[in-house]
């Protein structure tokens, strides 16, 4: 897995350090999402990674994201209240700027000095990992 780099010390980004190398990989998840009539949605998806399950949705709908394992016991990877996000480790490296950008520019994920750090230079270009550059 690749490092995380985290540069900016923001008291609203908590992440969790989980010992487990396979909290974010393949398996079930299950989503809380805010619908359009404003009340909550749950749901359980299979998916290859904690970042496809992130994509699939509205980024400013979703609540919550929890691994399910052994169809008994929810371990949590990404919750939002407001601006304050929780967050695992292994999705933290995967997002891009682009899925901060689109809809999370209001969270504590967003933070152009993060960015610089990163060598982050488009919406392709991760946000908490290391970046190449790009030779001229």
């Amino acid at each position: 897995m690749n490092k995380l780099v985290n540069n900016i010390a923001n008291r609203d980004l908590k992440v969790f350090h989980k010992e487990s190398t396979d909290m974010c990989g393949k398996g079930k998840y299950r989503v809380i999402v805010k619908c359009q009539a404003g009340f909550m949605a749950t749901s359980t998806t299979e998916a290859e990674s904690a970042i496809e399950v992130f994509r699939r949705y509205k980024l400013k709908s979703v609540h919550s994201i929890a691994k399910v394992i052994n169809d008994d016991f929810d371990s949590t990877v990404y919750a939002r209240v407001g601006k304050k996000i929780w967050i695992a480790e292994g999705l933290l490296v995967e997002i891009k700027v682009g899925d901060i950008n689109q809809d999370l520019y209001k969270t504590a994920l967003y933070s152009q000095y993060q960015y610089k750090s990163v060598n982050a230079n488009s919406w392709e270009s991760y946000a908490y990992q290391m970046n190449e550059e790009v030779a001229a």
